[in-house]
């Protein structure tokens, strides 16, 4: 069982930035494909950011890119999403999520394990 645990969410203005870190008790992390979702009131949970193993290849949502940068460190076992020039409509819960089966880095339905989130406020 893998358990992820996120921080850095907060409040901040629109052009701002967070960086959100997502630390997993699990030794063989580095086996995982690592992921980031938000989910914003009453909208459903969407894809965010998601990196290979090796950390190497990343992919994003066409919302984010250019502005989110995933990232991982595997000798500490922590994944990280940089956000820069937030904007008000990136206000979500912000989760971390492990995937190790096959399909989508993208799908939520791929992934097994999950962080409880972290709450991101961006102001206008």
């Amino acid at each position: 069982q893998v358990q992820l645990v996120e921080s850095g969410g907060g409040l901040v203005q629109a052009g701002g930035s967070l960086r959100l870190s997502c630390a997993a008790s699990e030794q063989t992390f580095s086996n995982y494909v690592m992921g980031w979702f938000r989910q914003a009131p009453g909208k459903e949970r969407e894809f965010v950011a998601a990196t290979t193993w090796s950390g190497s290849s990343a992919a994003y949502s066409d919302s984010v890119k250019g502005r989110f940068t995933i990232s991982r460190d595997n000798a500490r076992n922590t994944v990280y999403l940089q956000m820069n020039n937030l904007k008000p409509e990136d206000t979500a819960v912000y989760y971390c999520a492990a995937k190790f089966r096959p399909g989508s880095a993208a799908s939520d339905s791929s992934y097994s394990y999950w962080g409880q989130g972290t709450q991101v406020t961006v102001s206008s």
